[in-house]
């Protein structure tokens, strides 16, 4: 096969497209130009757009002898990934770049150009496996590697870009063992440190960030009861289950902490409360997008809507996975965890798993009171959940 490595500068992706030349596949190297301002990227390894990046991807295909490439794909990222992170914290929900960015650039831009030059598919990175069943239909699974699996933020990429993706890393048992191998290649990434933080926001200062994009916007902060009881400059500041930064000016009358149970942009307040009020056992996501074709909830069986798919779920990259139960209902996926999950945001990701196989993913839309609602039904919440059951949406 014709196959486009992205080669982002790391060890990950220099190893994978390594190993894709070793499969006997045609590969040309390609790095994603993210911005076109260099006081957006990082010196250093904090984020993954740092200034030497370009330079580590070209030595890597130096290397192993393959074409090199620099492709510019700013104004799609500034467009679909930055404008995404701004409006959605406008909106009061929490979003995750990295998923954005797996979506509309990698698997999207960088996939869709390299289709239309030719190219059979796309190999990065990425920690996470595909399997092929008798018909050829893949899957994706999560990696041999717990503490580095990316499955969830790949959940997002859709059936047809599954298919026309390849991620040889996903047997690799540890980062030591990429790095081993790096170094047997020659390869002079293998130890730089990993990337993290949001590569676009250049200090690591989110809530900076988002002022210098949405301005002061002053409002109250307000406790479940409605009393006012400090003041914000910007309710996109803040997030669900937040406690540090909110500077309130006395404790509450019980002498707990307070911490955010909702971010309510429409009136421009944050609702503040107890701790256990984060915790919630039904959620209502949207813009559902499901890998699994056949299973109950796929949204393609008249009886999607009648039945009820045990599976576990994960809200965070790298967080636990959940037992729950799931359903469609029309457009939406309706899920009801076994047991409460606290601080659960709208604009999160919430991907579904069937033990390490991927079968789709949704962003939360609602939780708590306004999804059991759905869930449930509106005759039961009270009897289910009683008047004191913490709701944020």
């Amino acid at each position: 096969m014709r196959v486009l490595a992205a080669l982002s500068g790391g060890v990950d992706s220099a190893v994978a497209a390594a190993r894709a030349v070793d499969a006997g596949h045609d590969v040309v190297g390609v790095h994603m130009a993210l911005s076109r301002s260099r006081a957006q990227h990082r010196n250093g390894s904090r984020g993954c757009c740092s200034l030497e990046d370009a330079s580590d991807a070209r030595r890597a295909a130096d290397v192993l002898g393959i074409p090199y490439y620099v492709w510019d794909l700013s104004e799609e990222f500034t467009e679909t990934v930055v404008a995404d992170f701004v409006s959605e914290y406008a909106a009061g929900r929490t979003p995750n770049p990295c998923v954005r960015c797996n979506e509309h650039i990698k698997f999207a831009a960088l996939l869709d150009r390299g289709l239309a030059l030719g190219f059979d598919a796309v190999a990065t990175g990425h920690y996470a496996r595909i399997t092929h069943d008798a018909g050829g239909t893949p899957s994706l699974h999560r990696s041999h590697d717990p503490l580095k699996d990316q499955s969830y933020v790949l959940a997002v990429m859709g059936r047809d870009r599954l298919a026309r993706s390849l991620f040889p890393l996903g047997d690799v048992t540890s980062k030591d063992q990429v790095r081993a191998e790096a170094a047997a290649r020659g390869l002079s990434v293998s130890a730089k440190p990993d990337s993290y933080d949001i590569c676009f926001v250049a200090d690591g200062d989110t809530q900076g960030f988002l002022r210098s994009h949405l301005g002061s916007q002053p409002g109250e902060i307000v406790d479940e009861g409605g009393d006012v009881v400090g003041t914000h400059d910007g309710a996109y500041a803040f997030t669900v289950g937040q406690r540090r930064g909110l500077h309130l000016p006395r404790p509450a009358a019980d002498g707990r902490p307070r911490y955010v149970l909702e971010v309510d942009t429409s009136a421009n307040r944050v609702i503040v409360g107890a701790d256990e009020l984060l915790s919630v056992s039904d959620v209502v996501g949207g813009d559902v997008v499901w890998l699994a074709p056949g299973t109950a909830v796929d949204g393609e069986g008249a009886d999607d809507g009648d039945r009820d798919l045990e599976v576990t779920v994960q809200v965070r990259a790298h967080g636990e996975p959940q037992a729950a139960s799931v359903r469609r209902d029309g457009d939406d996926l309706l899920v009801r965890l076994h047991a409460p999950l606290r601080g659960l945001a709208p604009g999160q990701s919430i991907v579904v798993y069937d033990g390490d196989r991927v079968l789709g993913q949704a962003t939360v839309a609602l939780t708590g009171r306004r999804a059991a609602e759905r869930t449930r039904g509106t005759a039961a919440v009270a009897a289910a959940l009683g008047s004191s059951s913490g709701a944020t949406a």
